[in-house]
């Protein structure tokens, strides 16, 4: 029995809400129908919902359909002793609170029940301010229990998520990543975006900038592709009770691709560069994440071809980024439970993400001290399988500027001489004196001869054409003055577009006016610049143009440029830019020299494409 007096004032209320979660209710087991319904109308006043049980087989059918937090149990119920019961429940149920409830008073039994594992015990009767306090307090501890073991396993996974960063740190501090390394990385960063012990975001995708930045394009997802088959990815890893290091490893050694229908809406995630207005591209400007839900961002429609290759309206984007330009996003969603995104969950994912981006950053490192190594390499080869061009090309050089000395200050007094002694000659009859006049007719001829020579000093000899690439000729001239470029501060561009074509030329020809043009370049641009090499092909042929970021040549003298032995201080010497046109002509090509839109001068050749194919 219960006692009936009516309650104090001062007696705390007992809200549901502040013990119980919605769904939960409380259970009353008694065999005495007067318990139950003077129970249940307390507890239902209280603002809980209440269930009662006369016998054992009523109770257990009851805990398969309710989601019971708190079991009053009657020790002496007809079809099971209440102490049998309470053993399994403490076994099999572990979130379940109990009070034992009894009518006799026996101290060893209220013992017995509490060693078992009963939160209280209560002796019938009770009065109902014992009853209120008791099951406030049972609840209050079943609450602390329950934070307890939230609290405990949020721990755990902090911890787990804490060394798995740790692990991705050493794994980048210890060396640069190659592509491989990387694409390692990621995947594992996205698995623990999505793995039960990491984020348990349900999907993750990562889409990078292409390398001229132009387009973000998706690149790698984790998840299931569709919710029919999450249930199914999820029951394998509880039954190999497969844990975040378990799944790393399989990222590490699975040779596997993804599936076809998760590949398929990677690839569909490609956003222009410029388009501005995309949500994707404004989280990479703005570098913060953006919670889309419904379809929207903070009042802002999302592409619908977004929302179409997601399939999902509720999601999350975390950009990747270094000090200096935006690498990518991260986006997450829960596609299948459909768990609301907390900002717990945003700012964990953009901790992941900054791993992301440190390793993003790391492997580019890499890969431009690879690409300086590769073309430091190609340097010293090219310098020492062509350092006798290099000479010729000196050579050259020198030779114009020694010729231009020598034609100013022998070619007009050898003339007069000539001139004067065949003038004489007509003059007289007196064949000593002819004899001597002829002797000076002759060596004057032969000195006109000799500087002639200098000019045609490449010789008559016939051009060696073959079919050959013609780019690989632009490459290795260009690496043969790389050290200059570096000392003056000159940068160099190529627009070379493959597939490159294949010409009949004369290789070593082609190159020592590749040479020559470049080296005029160089000279041009004593205080550093730009020179830029471009090939293009046309119905007239193929045009290649030099250009450099110089001072250039005058207008006036322009046209002189390739004259023989003609010389600017800004621009080289007409000795090599006519063996240029020399060699151009030999290839039934054009050459000429014109000044750039931005200043510096251009060099324009146009071979035929007659005889020639693509690689």
């Amino acid at each position: 029995m219960i006692d009936r007096p009516s309650l104090p004032e001062s007696r705390e209320s007992l809200p549901s809400k502040d013990y119980l979660d919605s769904g939960e209710s409380i259970a009353i087991v008694d065999d005495s129908k007067e318990i139950l319904l003077i129970f249940t109308n307390i507890l239902t006043n209280e603002g809980f919902t209440v269930f009662s049980a006369t016998n054992a087989s009523e109770f257990y059918n009851l805990l398969e359909r309710e989601n019971i937090a708190l079991v009053l149990l009657d020790i002496g119920l007809p079809d099971q002793d209440g102490t049998e019961i309470l053993t399994d429940l403490v076994q099999n149920h572990q979130n379940l609170s109990v009070i034992m409830l009894t009518g006799t008073t026996d101290l060893k039994i209220a013992m017995t029940c509490l060693r078992e594992g009963a939160d209280d015990y209560l002796a019938k009767p009770v009065t109902l301010e014992e009853f209120s306090i008791a099951v406030r307090k049972a609840l209050q501890k079943r609450r602390l229990i329950l934070d307890n073991r939230a609290y405990q396993k949020q721990l755990e996974l902090t911890t787990y998520r804490t060394r798995f960063l740790h692990q991705l740190n050493l794994k980048m501090n210890s060396a640069y990543l190659n592509s491989i390394e990387l694409d390692s990385v990621l995947r594992s960063i996205l698995t623990g975006i999505t793995a039960e012990e990491g984020l348990k975001f349900n999907r993750a995708f990562l889409l990078l900038f292409n390398d001229d930045h132009s387009k973000l394009q998706g690149t790698m997802g984790i998840g299931p592709p569709c919710k029919a088959d999450a249930g199914r990815v999820w029951d394998e890893i509880k039954e190999k009770d497969l844990h975040l290091t378990d799944i790393l490893q399989n990222v590490k050694t699975s040779s596997d691709t993804n599936d076809p229908e998760l590949d398929k809406i990677v690839h569909s995630l490609t956003v222009a560069a410029n388009d501005q207005e995309h949500i994707l591209i404004q989280a990479c400007n703005m570098r913060k994440s953006i919670h889309v839900r419904n379809g929207t961002a903070d009042n802002q429609a999302v592409a619908d071809e977004l929302l179409h290759s997601l399939q999902e309206n509720d999601f999350i984007i975390t950009p990747l980024f270094s000090p200096n330009k935006s690498q990518g996003v991260i986006i997450a969603d829960n596609f299948v439970t459909a768990r609301p995104i907390s900002e717990d969950d945003i700012n964990s994912l953009e901790i992941f993400a900054s791993q992301a981006s440190l390793a993003i950053e790391y492997s580019h490192l890499y890969q431009g001290m690879l690409n300086k190594i590769t073309e430091l390499e190609n340097v010293t080869t090219e310098l020492e399988t062509n350092k006798d061009l290099l000479i010729d090309a000196e050579r050259y050089s020198a030779l114009g500027h020694m010729s231009a000395q020598l034609v100013h200050s022998i070619r007009n007094p050898i003339t007069s001489i000539g001139g004067i002694a065949r003038l004489l000659a007509k003059k007289t009859d007196d064949k000593k004196m002819l004899k001597f006049l002829d002797m000076m007719i002759l060596d004057s001829a032969r000195i006109e001869s000799t500087l002639d020579d200098l000019f045609n000093f490449v010789g008559e000899e016939k051009p060696d054409k073959c079919r050959q690439p013609i780019y690989p000729l632009i490459r290795k001239s260009i690496m043969l003055f790389y050290g200059a470029m570096k000392k003056q501060a000159i940068s160099y561009q190529l627009n070379l577009p493959s597939p490159g074509p294949i010409l009949f030329i004369d290789g070593k020809r082609i190159q020592q006016m590749f040479l020559h043009l470049i080296r005029n370049g160089v000279e041009a641009m004593v205080t550093g610049g730009t020179l830029s090499i471009s090939c293009t092909e046309t119905q007239d042929g193929i045009i290649i143009t030099i250009g450099d970021t110089g001072n250039g040549i005058a207008d006036s003298n322009l046209e002189r440029a390739a004259d023989p032995f003609y010389t600017t201080k800004t621009y080289g010497t007409g000795m090599g830019l006519t063996l240029v046109e020399k060699i151009v002509a030999e290839h039934d090509g054009r050459f000429s020299l014109e000044r750039g839109e931005d200043g510096g001068m251009i060099a324009r050749i146009v071979l035929p494409q007659d005889g020639s194919h693509l690689q």
